[in-house]
């Protein structure tokens, strides 16, 4: 929009008319002879401009010998035309103007002022001549036509020639799109608009037939996914970038093989979850990543309802210093609970995860073992927290295969304080975090878990909501598969796999999180809720997958090596007990089932057994008795139940 007229005389730099003297001596007429002076420079270059631009057309007009008359007419011409550019620039706001940051609002002023003053001027060419005009109209047109070019050149001169530098500076490679949706387009236009990306796309692969032969963007559609490894060789493509936020990991998967089969590599886009105000940038593509490659979609969290359970309650996490714990914490803090009782007995795990916090919900923390009895009840008295997540627990089949009575003394024995405390203080809901291994136990460890689900659901009937969460393998915890393959990679190999055969449930530490909080939002009393975890994944592939995307070829640069099963493990794991019948719960992907309730003093009686055992010292029956146990229903003897 144009400047007023106060403007135009301060040269787009507007001062009050009134402004008064200031004690330094500085004078209103002062400014505006500093900012003339400022703009000056740009003032000349349009002039010359201006002057260049009607006198070039009118010699080529005449092929170099222009009439007599049209010179004496040029000298009046050219004060005249410089007049109205300058005084239309002025109005503008092409002066006072930090160029170097210009925009196409810019742009828009300086075409708006050339066609203006150019208009006039032809205009009055026309007016002023009547028949025989001062300069032939042709050379006024063109005239018009350079100086708007030439106006534009001056001020945007830096910006061009910093884009090509730019250009010419980032080593650019060239890329392969995988999807010619709407994020692949605004992919394409990010590229475009960012050079320093390094990015030049050179052609998209999309299986929608429709779209093949296409251009998005100046960029055709080549064919389906299928055509990849040709497209690499043929196009010389140095990425291959996958723009499906909403792929399934079988396109995941597929695609990735196909970049494997040609040697490139693949950037992915990440899940529409992940994808902050649903833009899309190029800057968001990131190395494909195992979670990319699970066997299903992930399950989404029914925010409303976990809102609502959460919000303004005070809640409990124990071990809230290990891999699910901490997880827990950073979500429900995201959910504005009046407080978070932080509980472990691994005071630099604690301190991590409080050091990481960015909330303004109240956290406090407690150094506190869950098999302190006495300790545990204490904690419920005093902070009488309302939602409980029982994560404390020792997780390792092996370690706890070699030490049954720590499981016993953790897993069983520290999930009947937790419980007990709970069930005492009325808190509203509790979950207790499971695994699969809990379902027909093998080991140790699973029978222990086992153990703690009888207790979450032998307490049915108290004013409390009672749940258990199972779920498999978590990617990226501590001492899962995943980080042992990775850390047996970056030393060369080999990696170590128990069994060709043997296969096994992941998810992801987000995921199984966010299981656990829609969990204690679905519950109503002593269900226990698994993940329709899809297909399990084998283990030996799983191998080979981290060993390619950690860039090396499996069996050439890294080694695979069968060491056999270890004590406690099963080939394959199973998320529900056959004798559970699982139905579908009211949020899809969830599976609920409602075990049998234990007898409650049998149970005790058994837990009691067990206890004695593991003080006793008595591994070897500890470990036979526990595994004997657990996956048989415990009822009370025949003579009570008929009491």
């Amino acid at each position: 929009m144009p400047a007023s007229l106060d403007s135009v005389f301060l040269v787009m730099e507007p001062l009050p008319l009134s402004e008064p003297k200031h004690a330094g001596g500085t004078t209103w007429l002062a400014k505006v002879g500093s900012r003339l002076r400022r703009n000056l420079p740009l003032l000349l270059l349009d002039m010359v401009i201006v002057f260049a631009a009607y006198l070039a057309p009118l010699i080529i007009r005449f092929e170099g010998d222009v009439p007599e008359r049209y010179w004496l007419n040029f000298r009046l011409f050219v004060p005249v035309s410089l007049a109205i550019y300058l005084l239309s620039n002025a109005l503008f706001g092409l002066y006072g103007e930090m160029w170097k940051y210009a925009s196409a609002e810019e742009a828009r002023r300086v075409i708006l002022s050339s066609i203006t003053a150019g208009g006039f001027i032809v205009a009055g060419n026309a007016v002023v001549g009547g028949t025989a005009s001062p300069l032939p109209l042709s050379v006024v047109v063109f005239g018009a036509a350079l100086s708007l070019m030439g106006f534009g050149a001056v001020r945007f001169e830096s910006r061009l020639f910093a884009f090509r530098k730019r250009a010419d500076a980032v080593a650019t490679k060239r890329a392969l799109l995988v999807g010619a949706g709407s994020a692949g387009a605004m992919i394409l236009k990010d590229l475009r608009a960012n050079p320093s990306l390094g990015l030049r796309p050179v052609g998209i692969v999309d299986d929608d037939p429709r779209k093949i032969g296409l251009t998005l963007r100046d960029v055709r559609v080549l064919g389906d996914r299928s055509r990849i490894p040709q497209l690499v060789e043929k196009l010389d493509v140095d990425q291959v970038l996958l723009a499906i936020p909403s792929a399934t990991s079988e396109v995941v998967r597929d695609v990735a093989t196909l970049c494997e089969r040609a040697h490139v590599n693949l950037r992915v886009l990440p899940s529409v979850r992940e994808i902050v105000g649903g833009r899309t940038l190029a800057r968001d593509f990131r190395d494909l990543q195992i979670d990319d490659l699970l066997g299903r979609q992930q399950v989404q969290t029914d925010l409303e309802a976990v809102a609502a359970m959460l919000r303004e309650r005070r809640v409990l996490v124990t071990g809230a210093g290990g891999s699910i714990g901490s997880e827990v914490v950073r979500q429900v803090a995201s959910f504005q609970p009046a407080s978070i009782l932080l509980l472990d007995h691994d005071e630099t795990h604690l301190h991590d995860v409080m050091t990481e916090l960015d909330t303004t919900t109240s956290v406090e923390t407690v150094l506190v073992d869950v098999r302190q009895q006495d300790r545990v009840y204490s904690v419920f008295t005093d902070y009488r927290p309302q939602v409980v997540f029982h994560a404390a627990a020792h997780k390792h089949v092996p370690l706890l295969e070699a030490n049954p009575a720590e499981a016993v003394f953790t897993n069983v024995i520290g999930t009947a304080n937790v419980a007990d405390a709970a069930a005492a203080t009325h808190v509203e809901r509790f979950v207790l975090i499971s695994t699969d291994k809990a379902v027909r136990p093998a080991s140790v460890m699973g029978a222990s878990k086992w153990f703690a689900e009888q207790i979450v659901r032998s307490l049915q009937g108290n004013s409390s909501v009672f749940c258990a969460v199972r779920f498999g393998n978590v990617l990226g915890s501590r001492g899962s598969v995943i980080p042992t393959f990775l850390r047996q990679i970056a030393h060369g190999g080999p990696v170590t796999v128990t069994d060709p055969a043997m296969t096994r449930y992941f998810m992801s530490n987000q995921e199984a999180v966010q299981l656990v909080l829609q969990a204690a939002a679905l519950a109503k009393e002593g269900e226990v809720f698994t993940l329709d975890m899809g297909e399990p994944v084998n283990i030996d592939e799983l191998a080979r997958r981290v060993i390619r995307l950690s860039g090396h070829v499996p069996g050439k640069d890294i080694p695979v090596v069968f060491v056999g099963a270890r004590p406690g493990e099963k080939l394959n794991e199973e998320v529900v007990d056959p004798s559970e019948e699982p139905l579908p719960s009211e949020h899809p992907g969830i599976v609920v089932a409602r075990p049998a309730v234990p007898d409650r003093a049998a149970l005790r009686r058994a837990i009691r057994e067990l206890e004695l055992l593991a003080r006793d010292d008595r591994p070897d029956e500890l470990t036979t008795r526990i595994k004997a146990l657990a996956g048989s229903p415990i009822e009370a003897p025949v003579a009570e139940r008929a009491v």
